[in-house]
């Protein structure tokens, strides 16, 4: 599932994922040294879905930090031999079905399923 088919599928967690980048963006722009203005025209835009998607999409542990506040935990583990592998586990639940071939796809795979229990505990 695309991050922005996440977006839709679950509102819920939706709504905290969005607020999430929304924070990370106002906080790096009151630290930076723009004008103010600028800074208040930044302040007063939204974050579409399109662009939250593609974050999650080429960014997908950039949302650990967002469920980890949520107490929703992901964790990615590798396991080395013959063929190397990745599975991930949630809340200590662990998917490894099928298992991935590099650490995206388990990452991309994890937060599909963090998503839904996010959205469920909400």
């Amino acid at each position: 599932m695309s991050g922005l088919e996440l977006l839709e599928a679950y509102p819920k967690a939706a709504k905290v994922v969005k607020q999430f980048f929304v924070d990370q963006l106002l906080e790096s722009i009151e630290t930076a040294d723009l004008p103010e203005d600028f800074k208040e025209f930044a302040r007063q835009q939204e974050i579409d879905d399109d662009k939250v998607g593609g974050l999650i999409d080429n960014q997908p542990r950039g949302l650990f930090d967002v469920l980890d506040a949520n107490e929703v935990y992901v964790e990615i583990t590798v396991v080395v031999g013959e063929k190397t592998f990745f599975i991930y586990h949630v809340n200590g639940v662990v998917n490894n079905n099928p298992p991935y071939h590099n650490r995206k796809e388990a990452e991309l795979a994890a937060i599909e399923t963090a998503f839904k229990v996010l959205n469920d505990k909400l």
